[in-house]
């Protein structure tokens, strides 16, 4: 089951998606994008339960991630008229589904971590004392 529901795609889209293939698009659709999501970020949901990121932001990212595959499926970003061209996005040029970098942002939580650090050679930690440097208990 998707975090994002065909509700909040046709809430988001301004239109009823009721069309019975219309449905079963957009609900493969949102499977989809989430085993995408799944892919880079496997621990999705225990990161949701955290708070981090929140769930109404995953709805978000994948709703809209359906609908712009709604509103250009052929992943078009213009069209003459006459002898007729178009040019295609290099993102969406095969209609694919995609996350925008800044998408991939917002379900990314801030990991901040000093677990790790590289130094040529061994050196201990040391604190800082007035006029001399002495190693940290």
């Amino acid at each position: 089951m998707t975090f994002a529901t065909i509700s909040d795609v046709s809430t988001r889209l301004g239109r009823p998606i009721t069309d019975p293939n219309e449905v079963a698009q957009v609900e493969a659709w949102l499977e989809d994008i989430e085993a995408m999501i799944l892919a880079r970020i496997p621990d999705l949901a225990d990161l949701v339960a955290a708070g981090a990121p929140p769930v109404q932001t995953v709805v978000m990212v994948e709703s809209n991630a359906v609908i712009r595959k709604i509103k250009n499926p052929d992943g078009k970003v213009s069209e003459g008229v006459d002898d007729y061209n178009y040019r295609l996005n290099e993102n969406a040029r095969k209609g694919e589904l995609f996350l925008t970098d800044d998408e991939w942002e917002l379900l990314t939580p801030d990991v901040v971590s000093s677990a790790f650090s590289t130094r040529p050679g061994f050196e201990p930690d040391r604190g800082w004392w007035p006029d001399s440097w002495v190693p940290l208990p």
